[in-house]
């Protein structure tokens, strides 16, 4: 089963897409993940990165499309794939269907997580990390509270800098919900509900 996550940053994919992964075995790839690993190594592609997202600006479509296509066809994606972040355009989305076909893998559905924009810039900015562990929590947590760690706020969650991801993805990305359904392969989910709730959906959406 492939599968596409829709929705703005911080509309909680990759929860979601952390809950497949346990249920079916999926592989779960993360652009935002793949590209922070990029940034903290110092990569080329990492560098590149790293300006375009601590603007909030979308990393253009060559750079992800190379590092996507190297990573689709790793071993552990045989199962399947659960993509969280990619395509964010409808040119990548299209670079997406043709990779696929060459593999003969083709796109089981694409699910929307539909959040209001007002609730996603109070979750995101409210938002911290672990410095040592990676853990998400909030703005409550004055320490990790999975390994003690120190909590932080990344550079790309401050409110101005969440808006400016917003306004980005209202016009560059929202196409991709006409591509989709388009292609009939479009579900939409309501995300501002408990995370169990929306879950329940997304398994009834996919048949599981």
């Amino acid at each position: 089963m492939n599968i596409v996550l829709l929705g703005a940053p911080g509309a909680g994919k990759g929860t979601q897409a952390a809950k497949l992964v346990a249920d079916c075995g999926l592989c779960h790839i993360s652009t935002g993940d793949i590209l922070r690993a990029a940034v903290k190594n110092q990569t080329p592609l990492g560098v590149k990165a790293k300006g375009f997202m601590d603007a909030g600006e979308l990393v253009p479509d060559d750079l992800i499309i190379d590092l996507m296509k190297e990573r689709i066809q790793q071993p552990d994606t045989e199962k399947g794939v659960i993509l969280d972040g990619f395509p964010r355009t409808t040119t990548q989305a299209v670079a997406l269907d043709t990779m696929l076909a060459e593999l003969e893998r083709p796109l089981n559905a694409a699910l929307l997580i539909d959040v209001d924009f007002e609730v996603i810039v109070k979750r995101l900015t409210s938002r911290r990390m672990c410095k040592e562990c990676g853990h998400i929590g909030t703005a409550a947590d004055a320490q990790c509270p999975a390994c003690g760690g120190e909590m932080y706020q990344r550079d790309d969650d401050n409110e101005a800098t969440v808006r400016n991801r917003l306004d980005v993805y209202e016009k560059s990305t929202a196409p991709l919900i006409d591509y989709y359904r388009g292609c009939d392969l479009l579900v939409t989910i309501d995300g501002d509900r408990d995370v169990d709730v929306v879950y329940a959906d997304v398994k009834q959406a996919l048949g599981l």
